[in-house]
């Protein structure tokens, strides 16, 4: 099953961070990481006064449940020193499952779509790059259509 990822750093060495968890996930069973975009440098959203960030997005090729790759995006986070205290804080790497072939999945723990990818350039800017013509389950949009209707904020 392909998926989409976004990953985002903002502490500590975030490139290498982002860098370093691709090749975690792809080492990992059960997961090929297929495309990457390029960085983003981007400012924060929501929360405290922080720094900026890196964004990106990836392809990967999974043979785990939805569930399962979000134990595993949630264990690699905890590996780059991810920690949990601030809502919408800074963080050494967020990693978030976008999509999930077409599947759709509503549950208290976990989203897909991501309930607010379309909201966010930063995520939808590089999924574009790789991934123009996925198209998003719940509104029918591909991904360059939901990126054309942020930037004219009329969809």
């Amino acid at each position: 099953m392909h998926c989409a990822i976004a990953l985002g750093s903002n502490l500590g060495d975030s490139l290498n961070y982002l860098e370093s968890s691709l090749q975690e996930l792809d080492k990992s069973p059960y997961i090929e990481v297929v495309l990457c975009s390029k960085w983003y440098k981007t400012k924060a959203v929501g929360g405290p006064r922080q720094p900026d960030y890196l964004n990106g997005c990836a392809i990967l090729n999974v043979n785990l449940s939805p569930k399962e790759l979000l134990h595993k995006l949630q264990a690699v986070e905890e590996q780059f020193g991810r920690v949990r205290d601030i809502h919408w804080g800074p963080r050494t790497l967020d990693l978030d499952l976008l999509l999930y072939g077409d599947v759709i999945v509503d549950c208290p723990d976990l989203q897909i779509p991501h309930p607010r990818m379309k909201e966010r350039d930063f995520v939808l800017l590089p999924l574009n790059e790789i991934a123009s013509e996925w198209i998003e389950p719940l509104s029918g949009k591909t991904i360059r259509e939901l990126l054309g209707c942020l930037s004219l904020k009329n969809c």
